[in-house]
Formats: C-alpha cells, structure tokens, sequence
C-alpha cells in the first residue's frame, strides 16, 4: 500500500462512533461520542466521508476496523458493516485492537513512547494492555491484552507512562492509589484516525484477512 492509496476505517467500541478515511496520504475524520446510537449514524458518517473524498466505497483498497475489546454490541456494528462492505466490494479487511488505537492516539497527541491503554469492562474490571513505540513510531505490544480488577494491573518501571481511555476515569481512586505515576489522560475514546493509522501499517505488514475471517475480541464471554 502506497501513501496515495485509500483505506476506511471504523471504530464503535465505545460510546464514541468515529470514521476516518485514508486518501492520499491525508486523513479525515467524523468522531461523535452517541452512547447506543453507531447503528443510526455510522453508514451516514461514511457516505459523508466518501462524499468529502470524491470516491466511493468500491474504489477503496481496504477496511480497517476496531475488533474490540469494548461494549459487545458496538465491536458487533462496526465488524458486522466492515464484513458487509468487504463482501460487496471484495475487500480485504485489516483488524486493529481498540486498545492499540486508544494507544496510537496517545502516542500522537503525547509523543511518549509507552502508553497504557484501558477500558471501562464494568463489572468492576478494566480491559487493558501496553504497548510502546519506537523511535520509527512504530507501535509494539508489551504483553497480552487483559481483563481484570484494577488492582491487578501490573506496570514495569519506566520514565514515563501515559493512560488512556475509559478505564482510568471509570476507575479513578483504583488507579490513583496503585498508580500516581501516570500522567493526565489525553484520550478518553478510541478514534477512526488512529485506527486508520494501525490500518495502513497493518496492510502493508501483511495482517489484512478475508471478510470472512474477521472477527470480534472480546476478552469474556458476550452476554
């Protein structure tokens, strides 16, 4: 994939509903925080993008898509219309963590190379992982993603560390007390153009699959 090619990409993980779309090596985004509200507005916000880019869907090279993890019923929208529009156009599809976007967002607002990324599981858990960039920007993950107590978070000794998503507000006296070396939250919900960016990288390492092999992370069983 080139700098000139065109890929879009979906987030609905959280209660943020966010498109972004990859063109000639510029981004553009709609980002909407609309809580039980991605199926209304999502394929809206995509045609308005498409529109703005002066292209259609079948002129895409690729969809990136947030797999989770998440609120369930939002991995579920924005994997079940990538799959749609993948099957119609006869697109590849390049999966991309959530918790790394909540990460590469970090990263780009921040520009500190370890980032903790987390989200609200409820339950009085948090999903969560890390990851680090290196000095290329290139996002690497440090370890699993989990799901589990705020407590149960383990942290290496580093420089810096800077948290992102709903899990730190979600959980705020937890991670205050176990952590007050993490600095103030950049990034609340994961957006489109950061999943694009993974997206483009994940293209052209090869990590792009078939509509048909895509599929949600979860973490724990759905219910």
């Amino acid at each position: 994939m080139t700098s000139g090619s065109r890929l879009l990409a979906l987030e609905t993980a959280t209660d943020a509903c966010s498109v972004a779309l990859h063109f000639d090596g510029v981004i553009i985004q709609r980002h909407v925080l609309a809580p039980q509200r991605h199926t209304q507005l999502l394929l809206p916000m995509l045609r308005e993008l498409c529109a703005e880019a002066a292209i259609t869907p079948a002129q895409l090279d690729a969809i990136a898509v947030g797999i989770g993890p998440g609120a369930f019923t939002g991995v579920r929208v924005a994997t079940a219309i990538a799959q749609g529009l993948a099957y119609a156009h006869d697109l590849p599809v390049v999966p991309v963590s959530t918790l790394a976007a909540l990460a590469q967002g970090g990263f780009r607002l921040t520009g500190i190379r370890t980032q903790l990324a987390t989200l609200d599981a409820r339950r009085h858990e948090l999903y969560w992982a890390q990851f680090s960039f290196a000095a290329d920007g290139a996002l690497c993950a440090v370890g699993e993603e989990h799901v589990t107590a705020p407590a149960a978070l383990v942290l290496p000794a580093v420089d810096a560390w800077c948290a992102t998503g709903t899990g730190w507000p979600a959980h705020a006296p937890d991670m205050r007390e176990h952590w007050p070396e993490l600095g103030p939250l950049p990034l609340c919900h994961p957006e489109a153009q950061d999943v694009a960016t993974l997206g483009v990288a994940g293209l052209r390492a090869g990590a792009a699959v078939a509509a048909a092999a895509l599929a949600p992370t979860y973490l724990r069983a759905p219910v």
